[in-house]
């Protein structure tokens, strides 16, 4: 291997490792010495590869947010030529996706709030790309509603959001068929008069 492969192939053994001990324990109980030796690395191959924990989270919040944006967008395009179909399609390949796996929702809507400042431009670059999709997604919006189309999106991804947070930290998770269910009369409600 190449110095420049040795470098990506430990990056991928700390970013995997992070996706575990992320979500479980969580971003502030995870020292660098637990992710090296989850990752089998030594601490300074961890500082050739990020200048800390806070890199390494962002890294991966940002590959969840890119694999996240990828599947909506899949769902989006397959869905009939609706407003509503389109919709619906977004809010469940939206929150399907993300439940697959308990760490991505985790990270995606509690850790990225627990790691604080470091992440908050990252955190709000993911809210615009998902709300671009929703706007993108309502051009048809009935001329009856007045309100902000923005603000709507934001709020609906806010909704979407504290929803997902109950899902990971319930002892009794909501089915995730309720969950989008949810999500979806929350958009007929906002949406339509």
């Amino acid at each position: 291997m190449s110095a420049e492969e040795r470098l990506a192939e430990r990056r991928e053994r700390l970013i995997a490792a992070a996706y575990t001990l992320y979500s479980d324990p969580g971003f502030p109980e995870t020292t660098i010495e637990k992710l090296c030796a989850a990752a089998r690395i030594s601490n300074r191959a961890f500082y050739e590869c990020f200048s800390g924990r806070n890199e390494l989270m962002q890294a991966l919040h940002d590959r969840c947010v890119q694999e996240t944006l990828a599947s909506v967008a899949k769902a989006v395009e397959q869905a009939p030529d609706t407003l509503f179909s389109r919709v619906e399609a977004g809010l469940a390949g939206y929150i399907t996706f993300v439940t697959e796996d308990r760490r991505r929702a985790r990270i995606m809507h509690l850790e990225v709030r627990r790691a604080g400042d470091c992440l908050t431009t990252s955190r709000q670059k993911a809210v615009k790309a998902f709300t671009k999709i929703i706007e993108a997604n309502i051009f048809d919006l009935p001329d009856t509603i007045e309100a902000n189309r923005h603000l709507l999106s934001l709020g609906l991804i806010g909704a979407i959001q504290e929803l997902l947070i109950e899902w990971v930290l319930a002892e009794d998770p909501p089915q995730v068929d309720s969950l989008i269910s949810t999500a979806v009369h929350i958009f007929h409600r906002s949406f339509v008069l």
